[in-house]
């Protein structure tokens, strides 16, 4: 027979345990019979609902990391004013509730009221406006994602769809996107230490390209630690080009606006650090063919052009062009070569008065008249009778060959007149 129950808590025991309903029950009813009290808190998460009858928010300690779901009507929110938005810092009357169905325990607010903007925002956007005028955000100092890493360095929760949605997107638009995968804490205390060592060590490795800090969302106190200043300032000294997925459109850690790209989504990092593979087999595939019709374009042009040019006369008769210069140059040969001619007549001419002014004075067409020259043996020229006393031996120069004399008188005269064309 089956024992009864166990009374106490501290009476159940593994044989005899509490079904799971007797322990909510029973944290219903402690809960139930805690008082109202008053709380203070930073609003972190709080989507307005127009219409809506119940509202959420999630309300955050001021100083540590704890955090509940508050609850309240919508005439509550209505006295709380139109400041109340995420970042406020209020002072609540909350009643803890406990949902014994799905073990969930929230407040529900009676009272709201705001106290101003909450600190922990408030020093992150101081912090934003430190950093921003330090440059850490400037457009210059942000570095171009490659068009195909070697290595994508990935720094993702542990297990987390994040991970999975870098990933399946990545290789499906290409598929041989090689991870270097990094999981981490990407909430709590732990976190933004894990974040800095995984961003350090991936950067050492030379073969990653880019690195990819990837988180599906989550509240605005889920993204605090990438708003930490030194996870912020890590992220800026790093020399790998760093996308920054933290989230979804709507949230905007520090770390979005240090990173080299802002990605919306951890799908949409994804699509920017490789490209589709299917997108560029068709980008390739209209490119040859633009290239294909540009170059059979060009070569239709110029076989038209080349067409025209070979209809031009010159081209036709090649020789045509040279016709006026031949008939020139055949002009020039003819007036040089009558030049020459008569230059030559003229030196022939001139050369046969020279030719015939030369045998008229020389010596031998003297002797060609019938006169002869006379010489004594030693050579001299005979001039006078007195030269040549009786007995001498005298040489003869006749127009054809020479004779030996011996003078056998001769008589001396005055100067002989100038002889005709007779012999003497």
């Amino acid at each position: 027979m089956k024992a009864p129950p166990a009374a106490k808590a501290a009476d159940t025991t593994r044989d005899n345990p509490w079904p799971l309903r007797r322990l909510t029950e029973n944290i219903a009813l402690y809960v139930d019979r805690m008082s109202a009290l008053w709380v203070e808190g930073q609003v972190v998460e709080y989507t307005k609902r127009p219409g809506a009858k119940m509202h959420f928010l999630t309300l955050r300690d001021l100083e540590t990391d704890t955090s509940m779901t508050v609850t309240a009507w919508a005439g509550v929110m209505d006295n709380a004013g139109p400041g109340l938005e995420q970042g406020s810092r209020i002072v609540t009357r909350v009643k803890p509730v406990f949902w014994e169905r799905s073990g969930r325990l929230n407040l529900q607010a009676a009272e709201i009221h705001l106290q101003g903007l909450g600190d922990l925002l408030a020093r992150i956007e101081q912090l934003r406006q430190q950093l921003a005028a330090e440059g850490l955000f400037s457009s210059d100092r942000k570095k171009r994602l490659p068009f195909l890493p070697r290595t994508i360095g990935l720094v993702c929760g542990r297990n987390a769809k994040a991970k999975d949605d870098v990933i399946v997107n990545a290789t499906d638009r290409w598929p041989t996107a090689h991870f270097e995968i990094r999981e981490v804490a990407v909430q709590g205390d732990h976190a933004v230490a894990e974040v800095i060592a995984a961003l350090r060590d991936l950067d050492g490795i030379d073969d990653v390209d880019v690195i990819v800090v990837a988180r599906g969302g989550g509240a605005v106190e889920d993204l605090l630690p990438f708003s930490d200043e030194r996870l912020v300032r890590v992220a800026a000294d790093i020399h790998t080009p760093l996308v920054s997925a933290i989230g979804h459109e709507g949230d905007s850690p520090l770390l979005d606006l240090v990173a080299d790209f802002r990605a919306s989504t951890p799908t949409d990092a994804a699509r920017n650090i490789v490209p589709d593979r299917a997108q560029e087999y068709d980008g390739l595939a209209h490119a040859t063919t633009r290239m294909r019709t540009a170059i059979s374009q060009r070569i239709s042009r110029e076989r038209d052009t080349l067409s025209l040019v070979m209809t031009r006369p010159v081209m036709q008769s090649p020789a045509a062009v040279l016709v006026n210069h031949l008939q020139a140059v055949e002009a020039q040969v003819t007036a040089l070569r009558q030049r020459v001619e008569r230059r030559l007549f003229a030196e022939q001419e001139q050369l046969t008065r020279a030719q015939a002014t030369l045998r008229a004075l020389s010596p031998q067409a003297t002797l060609d008249r019938g006169y002869s020259l006379l010489k004594l043996p030693g050579g001299e020229l005979i001039r006078s009778a007195a030269q040549v006393p009786k007995g001498t031996l005298i040489e003869g120069i006749l127009a054809q060959g020479r004779m030996v004399a011996q003078v056998v008188g001769s008589t001396a005269g005055g100067t002989p007149p100038e002889p005709e064309d007779s012999p003497s």
